[in-house]
Parts: C-alpha cells; structure tokens; sequence
C-alpha cells in the first residue's frame, strides 16, 4: 500500500505541476483529494490493515494530502497571477490616446421655463405652492363654483379614477386648497405650477400636459392689477415688446373672465404661419375671482376680490423655444434635448 500512496504522489505532483489552468487545477484537485479521489479511497481500505499498519499508513497518507494541498495552493496563485497578466495586457489602455466624447445632460426646456416664471414671480412677492395630482371632484369642481351637473365639467375631458377622485384637470384645484388652508384668511399671493391631465393627444394637445396658476386676493384688487402682472409676466418671459389683448370669454371660477393674447413674437404682429395671420396668440385665461368662489372657501366677497391667471406651461415653452411639436418635449431624445444646452434663459 505504500507501493500505491507513492504512485499517487509522484502522478498527482507531475499532473498538478503542468496544470495549465484553473479549471484544470480544480479537476485534478477533485481526482486526487476528492470525496471518491484516489488518495480518499485508499483511506477508505485502511479497515483491512493490520493494527500495526493503521498509524504508518494514515500518517502517510495525511502528509501526501498536506503536501498536494501546498502544491494545489501555490499553483492556484501561480495561475491567477497569470490570467491577471494576460488580462492587464490584453485591457491595457492607452492614456496617449484621444478620448471620447462624454454626453452630458441639459436642462429640459420645460424646467427652464418653470425656474424662470418661478424666479419672476417669488421677486415679485409671490409664494410657490403645489398640490396633489390626484384630486377630490370637491376641490377640483365644486368649490371653484363647478357643482355636479354642471355643463362646464364636460369641456374638462376628465380622467376619474373613483366617482370621488380624478386626476386634476387644471391646477385651479390649488386655489382652493391655498384659500381653505389660510385659516386667518388673511391676503393671498400664489403661483401654482404642476401637471394636468385631460383625455387629448395631437400635435398641440397631450394627454398630459404643464400649467402654471397664479391666485391673488386682497382688498382692492382690480382688473388693472391683473392686466399690470400679465404684462410684466409675459415681457419678462418672450420679450419687451409683447403686447397684450384681452377678450371676454368664460370660466366658471371666475368674472369676469377673459381668453389674453400676446403679439405674435415670430412676426413682431404683422401675420406669419405661427399667428395664422392674425398678429395674435392666444396663450392665457384670466379673469377676476368669482365671489362665489371666495365664499365657498371662506373669504368675504364684499371685502376681498381678487385675480386668477392660467397658461400652458407646454406651449410657453413652444413658442419660446419654437417647438413645432408638443410631444418633443415627453419623448426623452438626447438629439432635442441637447439643442437647449447652451441656450441662456
């Protein structure tokens, strides 16, 4: 039997020394010291030995498995060492080399527009505030003077969730919420940006869409205040020239109400493609806050009036940034996006 442990050394030492690699190292490593290797078995035939040979050949065998288990681990690190070579040689990088390009992001037209009205407005006294998207019929209907069964309701194009809730279809929801939340019902100066949603989906229209609102209320408010802010909004956003025209129009939450154009910024109002001729854009809804509308939500019409605006923040950004297509702006393609990187808002 020693005859055979000798045998196994001298085999085991030669194929472990020429293992090429780890995955060879690993199958001779099973063969000699596994569970059914050569050297385990003859563990397995010491019952049949003397009790004078027991001790000498278990002693024997526990040093060939020592010695293979030093051989197995030196070459193991031998040949790691090796494949690290190959693969730092074969990766290797040449710093000589010019590099390629990095794509950076930029911001997206809509947030520079957002920042730019939300700058204007906070320097003019202004408090930014927002609200859930999903919103309750009461806040989004019913206390701004839209009761169930309204007619109005059906120009919204509503996604409802339950009969109760529904996903906002104007950020007006908000100017309730500001005006119940204000329990000293003391003077109110807001903007409200945020997301929308309405069942529209073509080149002007999406299904879900940007807006900003602004509420005022105090004592004294006129139509004059509406028409000074508009001014200073829409000049500071497409340029000094802008001009502004007021139409009567309806809203059911406010009165009166008006659609406000702005001179076309492409044509300077002469009539171009964008203006389809007119000189004129329609870009807001205004009007006054309807006393209805203060009462429900807990401000005395007879002391406090107030103003409300509304507009796209979608198409603001079109036609600052001359977008021909609404839905540019939601599809995430680097080549139009990277196009406003160096744009100054």
């Amino acid at each position: 039997m020693k005859e055979q442990i000798e045998q196994i050394k001298e085999n085991s030492i030669k194929e472990l020394s020429n293992a090429k690699d780890l995955k060879e190292l690993n199958d001779l490593k099973v063969k000699y010291l596994g569970k059914k290797g050569e050297l385990t078995q003859v563990l397995k035939t010491m019952g049949t030995l003397s009790t004078e040979e027991r001790p000498i050949i278990g002693s024997l065998v526990n040093k060939v498995r020592d010695e293979l288990n030093e051989l197995i681990e030196n070459k193991e690190k031998q040949l790691k060492q090796i494949e690290l070579n190959q693969k730092l040689e074969k990766e290797k990088i040449d710093v000589t080399l010019p590099a390629s390009k990095n794509k950076r992001g930029s911001k997206h037209p809509l947030n520079r527009v957002i920042e730019e009205i939300e700058d204007l407005f906070v320097s003019m006294g202004y408090d930014v505030v927002d609200g859930p998207e999903l919103e309750t019929d009461e806040y989004c209907f019913e206390r701004l003077n839209l009761p169930k069964g309204h007619p109005a309701r059906d120009m919204q194009d509503s996604f409802y969730i339950t009969t109760e809730y529904l996903l906002r279809t104007q950020t007006s929801a908000v100017q309730a919420r500001v005006m119940m939340a204000n329990k000293e019902k003391t003077p109110i100066r807001v903007i409200v940006p945020g997301k929308t949603y309405r069942r529209e989906d073509d080149a002007t229209h999406s299904h879900q869409f940007n807006q900003v609102e602004g509420l005022v209320i105090d004592e004294n408010i006129t139509l004059a205040h509406l028409k000074g802010t508009l001014e200073v909004f829409m000049r500071k956003l497409l340029g000094e020239n802008t001009q502004l025209r007021f139409r009567p129009s309806y809203f059911p939450f406010t009165e009166p109400s008006y659609e406000v154009d702005v001179s076309c910024f492409k044509c300077g109002g002469k009539g171009c493609n964008l203006c389809k001729q007119t000189g004129w854009i329609e870009l807001l809804g205004a009007g006054m806050v309807h006393p209805n509308v203060l009462k429900m939500n807990g401000y005395d019409p007879e002391k406090y009036t107030g103003f409300a605006f509304g507009t796209g923040l979608d198409r603001l950004a079109m036609f600052k940034y001359g977008i021909t297509d609404m839905r540019y702006l939601y599809r995430n393609d680097v080549r139009f996006l990277t196009q406003f990187d160096q744009m100054d808002t």
